[in-house]
């Protein structure tokens, strides 16, 4: 593995690119990354790589797709191939990558993955997936993801924080009613989300606070999923 990630910062792509193909997925993984880095990674060795067996390597795919959608080259292909992964990745892991990224290409993602992310938003039995589905349907803004939010309010806490913010995404009095009802929510973040959303400054209901409140697990902020 150190070959592969010496060869990135060498700039040596093809020297990354011979080690692609070798038998440990974390080498594969790094070589992929160095790839990318020595600035030769192509839409058809990344797509290739959100297929390969080992979960390691299509994770990094996934992480490394969402800066190809994020610089809005290959957008298109790119975020379908992701879509797939929603559909049908049976690694966690891996699909909460694949939701990361399809977060980083915004408004560009089209009707077929928004469902997918909806699915996934609504469906999936990992709160990890369903939180990062959910903060990519807000990144998106499409008013068709719009029941799928309102749904992931009454989700876990951790969930319900990125449908709070998600909310921003989205107009009407069917979103103002779900931040009212987010007001009084048991999660102090989430009532901060939905003050911040509506103008307001009101004090936390006397003995609320973030002790010893519901957590739901899940990380709060808006960073890539590991890669490791």
């Amino acid at each position: 593995m150190r070959d592969a990630v010496l060869a990135g910062h060498r700039g040596d792509a093809e020297g990354a690119a011979r080690l692609a193909g070798h038998d440990d997925p974390a080498v594969r993984a790094a070589a992929l990354a160095a790839i990318q880095r020595a600035g030769a990674l192509e839409a058809d060795r990344l797509m290739a790589a959100l297929s390969d067996p080992a979960p390691v390597v299509r994770r990094r795919a996934c992480l490394l797709a969402g800066g190809v959608v994020r610089a809005g080259a290959d957008t298109g292909a790119v975020g379908e191939a992701l879509g797939r992964v929603l559909s049908t990745d049976p690694d966690a892991s891996v699909v909460e990558s694949a939701a990361w990224a399809l977060g980083e290409a915004g408004a560009s993602c089209g009707a077929v993955v928004v469902e997918a992310l909806c699915a996934v938003a609504s469906g999936h039995a990992d709160a990890l997936c369903r939180e990062a589905a959910v903060a990519a349907l807000g990144a998106i803004g499409d008013p068709a993801a719009l029941d799928t939010v309102l749904g992931a309010t009454g989700d876990v806490a951790a969930v319900r924080r990125r449908a709070t913010i998600a909310l921003a995404a989205f107009e009407g009095p069917r979103v103002h009613d779900a931040l009212r009802a987010c007001l009084t929510d048991r999660d102090w973040q989430v009532r901060q989300a939905a003050e911040d959303l509506l103008g307001r400054d009101a004090p936390h209901p006397t003995g609320a606070g973030p002790e010893g409140e519901d957590t739901g697990g899940g990380d709060p902020g808006g960073v890539p999923p590991g890669s490791a």
